[in-house]
């Protein structure tokens, strides 16, 4: 066989072996081709002579050792083995202590494997950055943000209320009731700014937006607030434009109503609304009873109402099951235009099934709108036994068709 056969035939073969392998199939072939095979696989290979020697002495063992590629202790000693100091002075510079100390070159900076590479060189340490990372993750360290974990002083009672809206909303659900999550989505600037994300797009042709994001007044804020149906799994959104009120929010649960709700229960005669206890659902707005009362009158249904303990928005069911899931959807898409808010909304899906309906509000909700004392007064509102503050029930002041939206 010529030389250029067997680089041929010893090349094909390489890729697919580990370093043992290689050796022993390597001495092997220079065995089959008798005297100088050791020579003509080196030239063919370019593995050292050596090495296929050894090879050779292995196959003529009995039997082959199979446990360990390299001998005991061969193979490059890591870095972190030769030089004493490096893990102690990498220790140094991100531990905990050091970004707040204003000694440390690296308080602000200590994220960065590559600025942790030149200044370890600078203490005399030679060491790359991929190394730098090596030695960061065997050590237990990772890229992390801040997580949002503590809530502030606790309820005494937060628990028991997460107990009372859940009997409340499995008692609603066994009668066949409508329950709904609610709360406004984060306003967002309409026009070409920078939506987080990234989208699949041609190489080299990224949607081009604007530097900075001030707000344009022609096109102003979206305002979604929404609703979800906890038993169907289905979302309403309204995009509102001008203030976050109580009357908008109460708006947009009566267009839910109309337009998804009485379809779905068209035999309601109560519904179970669970909200934040701040903003334009908060459990001390005055305005939120005052319209959820016209909302009763208008529709005849009793509105219970369990509001979530303050400083624990985050497990209001409207957020998990619905909001994230819009924010996914319109993950590095612009939001260039009101229309494609609304679309971008509507098209939310998810393989367990939720649907999700949007529609533009364009209506005028004023700030400042105040309920006197008398028109308080004349609320059906009652209160539960159990922090009435949170929980309580408004009943229509008059009995009237539920089929009167008006």
């Amino acid at each position: 066989m010529d030389a250029e056969a067997l680089h041929e035939k010893l090349s094909s073969l390489s890729s697919a072996l580990d370093e043992r392998s290689r050796r022993l199939v390597f001495a092997a072939e220079a065995k089959s081709l008798g005297w100088g095979g050791i020579e003509m696989v080196h030239t063919a290979t370019g593995m050292a002579r050596s090495t296929i020697a050894r090879g050779m002495t292995e196959l003529a063992s009995n039997p082959v050792e199979t446990s360990r590629i390299r001998r005991e202790g061969g193979g490059r000693r890591k870095i972190d083995s030769k030089d004493a100091t490096l893990l102690l002075d990498l220790e140094r510079l991100v531990g905990p202590g050091a970004r707040g100390d204003p000694e440390s070159p690296l308080r602000w900076t200590c994220k960065s494997v590559r600025v942790l590479s030149r200044e370890l060189g600078s203490r005399g340490h030679a060491v790359s950055y991929p190394v730098v990372a090596r030695l960061l993750a065997e050590s237990g360290y990772s890229l992390q943000g801040n997580r949002k974990t503590k809530e502030g002083g606790g309820h005494p009672d937060r628990n028991a209320q997460f107990e009372h809206i859940s009997a409340m909303v499995m008692a609603q659900q066994r009668k066949g009731q409508p329950v709904i999550s609610v709360d406004t989505k984060k306003k967002e600037l309409v026009g070409d700014f920078r939506n987080g994300g990234r989208e699949w797009r041609p190489a080299g042709m990224p949607v081009k937006v604007r530097v900075h994001d001030f707000i344009i007044k022609s096109k102003g804020r979206a305002i979604p607030y929404g609703i979800y149906d906890l038993t169907r799994n289905a979302g309403w959104v309204s995009v509102g434009v001008d203030h976050d009120t109580a009357e908008f929010a109460v708006g947009s649960i009566r267009r839910w109503w109309q337009r998804m709700g009485r379809p779905a229960y068209p035999h309601a005669r109560s519904l179970l609304i669970t909200a934040d206890g701040g903003g334009s659902n908060g459990a001390s707005s005055r305005l939120w009873k005052w319209e959820l009362q016209r909302f009763a009158d208008r529709t005849g249904l009793t509105i219970k109402v369990c509001h979530f303990p303050p400083g624990t928005s985050k497990w209001n069911r409207i957020e998990h099951m619905l909001f994230s899931f819009i924010t996914q959807n319109r993950r590095g898409k612009p939001l260039t235009s009101l229309a494609v808010i609304v679309s971008l909304i509507a098209a939310t899906r998810t393989a367990e099934g939720l649907r999700v309906r949007a529609e533009l509000d364009a209506g005028k909700y004023p700030e400042g709108r105040k309920i006197s004392d008398e028109e308080m007064a004349g609320i059906n509102l009652h209160p539960d036994r159990f922090h009435g503050e949170w929980n309580y029930s408004i009943l229509p002041r008059r009995r009237r068709n539920r089929a009167i939206i008006n």
